[in-house]
């Protein structure tokens, strides 16, 4: 199959030229979401439950939990290991980690993260250069948690809780409750002291380092000046209505001489009404899982920051690369509106997807080309404007998500740019699990669960068809009751393909009888499978849905475009109408698997072509 690429040309012209960073490489990886599978509890004598097939006892979630979950829980801690493995054998030195690197910034998931980042430091001179998202932490301040979904003994569920009282057992044949401080949510201050060497804090070996409290300027810079102004109790904003001052751990890091990577702090946390009378509670915040639509509102600073930097990388001639947890541009080919049409305004995330002022205010402050995660999809979004400013954000898939990737990019010289997606096709372990999931299988069996999930999942031989198993039982499981029109899902499921075509040909005004298209024995649940395998992967998805198939779709879609739907069935066609423009978004989206920058060009910003064949 070809290779799709794209040239994209990410500045005005210039006389000045950068400095050079010939052929270097940042890895991208996002979401990682680790699972501290076999750590051990600092206050607790419990040690997991026993894996029959290894004797190892493990620290890890129900394979239940994973299939109603967007992530898996338990078998990402196989593929960041493959994923880290896979850099040190491409020879790449720097590794960016922009959010959700842990579980939910719990101590036990954040101390398996350092551990594993302070061994690849060790061995192989890897660099790490970390921002926080929504799940590390959950909240601005520790707060009391646990989860109820643990594996546990005879394939029962295991409740692992900070403290007493948290949680209330359902029945008696419940495991025993662990209490242990190891599972409580982190806030900034906790993950900073474990987590802040990874780009949070200033280190001795960088060129140069800031925050946006910093007062210093690069001509005077010191690592004692910066340690001293890195401090948490002197990076605080006051944030709207009430003005009180919570952590923002955004920086700018130059690790070597020429490149400067802006991490952004998107996390949000709005005070509740209660915040009033206790400012220190976490419950009395708002999550962060909005992003940047917020940020506008509640983090001014950030912009008036970002555009200093990006003024001063342009007069110092540094390659700006600008990261975080949140996309700052559209991640669904410009879907959107016929998403919130079809679905409605509250479901498929639309409530994370960023407005247009978003995109246009980043490049109004001079960011050209932005790494974001969050969404665990593989998406390119462009937004060009009249006065000649535009913004390129770069989706990083999920290492816990179909399909399982990460991005390479590759700085050639001053002009060109080079991005990959890594996929993790193979990922050596990642069955070890597996005889728990079947002891979890054969307890959901015998208690008759009406929800129990495919054990098919487990006959799975590589990563790649793993979380393409997760996608599909979350899709039925999850997506579908929750997201669908219960009108639309039930015609949808129980039509075939064949079905479908003979309701458009009984209620169309407009078509001729003897026209003939080729549909295929797809049903209307591959149809929506198909849907959420090309909104989570873009164009990396085709080859799992087959030629054959898409251009089944696409003859299928183009009839409905034809047609003049009877007024009886208006509702039902137009929804079908209303799926296949979606579908045609994501089909003609940018380029996302692999693509060229030029950092120079004045002409043609978006130019693609094919490679030849390998």
């Amino acid at each position: 199959m070809a290779l799709v690429m794209l040239l994209f040309s990410i500045t005005a012209c210039t006389n000045r030229a950068p400095e050079p960073l010939k052929n270097l490489q940042i890895a991208f990886m996002a979401d990682v979401h680790l699972q501290n599978l076999y750590g051990t509890l600092s206050d607790s004598d419990y040690k997991g439950v026993a894996n029959p097939g290894n004797g190892r006892y493990v620290l890890g979630r129900t394979m239940e939990a994973q299939l109603r979950s967007t992530r898996l829980f338990n078998e990402n801690y196989f593929a960041f290991l493959a994923a880290l493995d896979d850099v040190v054998k491409r020879g790449v030195k720097y590794v960016v980690l922009p959010g959700d690197f842990s579980d939910d910034g719990q101590p036990l998931n954040i101390r398996g993260m350092r551990e594993i980042l302070r061994e690849y430091e060790a061995k192989y001179s890897l660099q790490f250069i970390a921002i926080t998202g929504n799940h590390d932490p959950v909240r601005p301040f520790a707060m009391d948690a646990g989860k109820t979904d643990y594996l546990g003994a005879g394939g029962k569920a295991q409740v692992l809780m900070s403290k007493q009282g948290v949680y209330t057992p359902q029945s008696s044949n419940e495991n025993p409750v662990v209490i242990t401080n190891d599972i409580h949510k982190m806030g900034y201050a906790e993950i900073m002291d474990e987590m802040g060497d990874f780009g949070f804090f200033p280190t001795p070996g960088d060129v140069y380092w800031e925050s946006p409290f910093s007062n210093y300027n690069y001509e005077d810079y010191s690592f004692d000046q910066a340690e001293k102004e890195a401090r948490l109790d002197k990076r605080q904003y006051p944030i709207p209505p009430t003005n009180y001052l919570l952590p923002d751990v955004s920086y700018l890091v130059e690790p070597v001489e020429g490149l400067w990577l802006l991490a952004i702090d998107g996390n949000v946390y709005l005070p509740k009404d209660e915040a009033v009378t206790d400012r220190s509670n976490p419950e009395n915040y708002e999550g962060a899982s909005i992003g940047y639509n917020q940020v506008l509102t509640h983090k001014k600073h950030l912009l008036d920051w970002v555009k200093q930097v990006c003024q001063e990388a342009e007069e110092r001639g540094k390659t700006l690369i600008a990261f975080s947890h949140f996309p700052m541009v559209e991640f669904y080919d410009d879907a959107s509106p016929e998403i919130r049409e079809l679905l409605g305004e509250h479901n498929m995330d639309l409530h994370r997807v960023p407005t247009e002022e978003v995109a246009r205010a980043f490049a109004e402050a001079g960011i050209k080309l932005h790494f974001g995660g969050h969404m665990h999809i593989n998406d390119t979004g462009i937004r060009n404007y009249s006065d000649g400013k535009f913004l390129i954000n770069v989706q990083i898939p999920s290492l816990a998500a179909y399909i399982p990737a990460y991005k390479l990019l590759t700085i050639h010289d001053n002009q060109r740019m080079e991005v990959e997606t890594i996929k993790l096709d193979s990922v050596p372990r990642f069955r070890e699990l597996f005889p728990l999931y079947e002891r979890e299988y054969a307890y959901l069996d015998s208690l008759k669960s009406p929800s129990i999930w495919d054990r098919n999942i487990l006959t799975t031989n590589s990563y790649h068809d793993y979380t393409a198993w997760h996608l599909k039982e979350l899709v039925r499981l999850r997506f579908l009751p929750n997201d669908w029109p219960k009108d639309l899902r039930e015609f949808i499921l129980n039509s075939t393909g064949k079905e479908m075509l003979e309701f458009v040909f009984k209620n169309s005004e407009t078509l001729e009888a003897d026209t003939i298209i080729e549909i295929g024995d797809w049903t209307g649940f591959n149809l929506i499978y198909d849907f959420y395998r090309l909104r989570s992967a873009d164009k990396l998805a085709l080859p799992d849905i087959g030629e054959e198939r898409v251009e089944q779709y696409q003859q299928f879609f183009d009839l409905l475009n034809q047609v003049q739907p009877k007024a009886n069935a208006e509702t039902h066609l137009g929804k079908l109408k209303g799926l296949a423009n979606i579908f045609e978004h994501f089909l003609n989206g940018a380029p996302a698997d692999h693509f060229f920058i030029d950092m120079m060009s004045c002409r043609d910003r978006v130019r693609g072509y094919q490679t030849p064949q390998e």
